[in-house]
């Protein structure tokens, strides 16, 4: 009943959103002398700010065209090279004819599949490019997948990972964006334990919850306050006619972003309130800004029942790969069997959704991995998202990154 809820409030919406957005292009008619007056600029900015927070917003695009290599503008190609019903693996192919003779490594980023897009990661993708080979997993919305290709739960999860890591080959270095993090750990570990040849190179978890029981934060502590049955009874529903993923039982994007912005909801009201005062004065750049992020924060996608609830179980309640005792298909996953593979983790000091020590965590479990081949980095003044994204991220995190690759090449 949530999900169709929130299906007939939209359409409920959708007859004065168009009208709001007929009424705003009066308004911005330069011909219409009443939108030149204050009360016409604040009429169109109120209407502006009504009709983007009411909005759906699709998928956004990468529009990641072109980088730079040695200095030279080389165009990029998007492409699907490996292609499942839940996920595909795309390349940021660079021309190859201007990139002939580098040896880059090639980078797995695993992007985070609670609720967001993979574009989120366009910023992490864009610095990584002129020096390397990226592959980035795009997960797709449970609610476009129909309902006949079957289950997806925390366990084909890292199938699919594991898979990836096979597909791009054994000189594979692969970095976790946030919530993959512990599933990449259980990858790579039964990759070792198996002595399987694709075993990744170097293996890097950014702001990755390993260990919730580090710092706990709000999400942390809302995981653990009430039994999964609480969570399977109240965040879970089903996808309504007409999206492809009908009767597929998912815990829904637009839960996960109510929480999100609860989290955070003085900030976004003065966000909004900050877009309003910009477009009565016609501040472009800023307005544009604003919109740029929030086509982002507010495109969000469905998550499987299954996966949603066996992650909050393992993961946030059982803590099951910081106790090791976490299976994989009936097998035990082992961290300290990872012994080849080189470590690297990286907190943000003001993360509210990963809590310093999550991440860190990793080398509590990786025993076996030699003390010259670890790295563990605390980036200062920056929040979860600064992780892999903004100033910081392309100042100070990600040559540390580029560093610990190439340092710790394929055997």
């Amino acid at each position: 009943m949530l999900y169709h809820a929130y299906e007939l409030t939209h359409a409920a919406i959708a007859p004065w959103r168009a009208a709001a957005k007929a009424s705003q292009r009066l308004l911005r008619e330069p011909m219409n002398p009443w939108g030149h007056t204050p009360g016409g600029k604040a009429m169109a900015a109120a209407l502006d700010v009504f009709e983007s927070t009411t909005r759906r917003y699709d998928k956004p695009q990468w529009g990641l065209h072109e980088t730079l290599v040695a200095g030279q503008i080389t165009p990029v190609g998007e492409h699907v090279v490996y292609e499942q019903d839940f996920c595909d693996l795309l390349h940021f192919q660079r021309e190859e004819s201007l990139i002939e003779g580098r040896d880059d490594p090639k980078v797995l980023i695993v992007s985070p599949m609670s609720g967001h897009f993979a574009t989120l990661l366009r910023g992490t993708v864009e610095a990584m490019l002129p020096e390397h080979e990226v592959y980035v997993t795009d997960w797709k919305d449970a609610r476009m997948v129909p309902l006949s290709a079957g289950r997806f739960d925390l366990d084909d999860y890292i199938d699919h990972i594991m898979n990836m890591i096979r597909h791009i080959g054994p000189d594979c270095h692969i970095i976790a964006v946030c919530q993959p993090g512990p599933a990449v750990v259980a990858a790579v570990a039964l990759m070792a334990a198996d002595e399987d040849p694709a075993q990744p190179a170097t293996m890097t978890i950014m702001g990755g919850p390993v260990d919730p029981r580090m710092s706990p934060t709000v999400p942390n502590n809302l995981a653990t306050e009430r039994p999964i049955g609480w969570f399977e009874r109240n965040v879970i529903s089903q996808v309504p006619f007409p999206h492809p993923g009908m009767m597929r039982k998912v815990y829904p994007g637009f839960v996960q972003l109510t929480g999100f912005m609860t989290m955070n909801l003085e900030r976004h009201v003065s966000a909004h309130k900050t877009l309003f005062d910009n477009l009565v004065k016609g501040d472009g750049d800023s307005v544009e800004k604003h919109h740029t992020f929030y086509e982002e924060y507010l495109a969000v996608m469905d998550l499987t029942e299954e996966f949603y609830l066996q992650t909050i179980k393992d993961i946030f309640q059982e803590f099951r790969l910081a106790r090791g005792i976490m299976t994989h298909r009936s097998q035990l996953v082992e961290p300290s069997a990872i012994t080849r593979t080189a470590l690297m983790t990286v907190e943000g000091e003001n993360d509210d959704i990963s809590g310093i020590g999550q991440t860190k965590a990793a080398h509590d479990i990786c025993i076996n991995i030699p003390d010259d081949k670890r790295i563990d980095y605390m980036q200062k003044d920056v929040g979860h998202y600064g992780v892999f994204n903004g100033s910081r991220w392309r100042s100070e995190i990600q040559p540390r990154i580029r560093d610990f690759i190439r340092t710790n090449p394929s055997a």
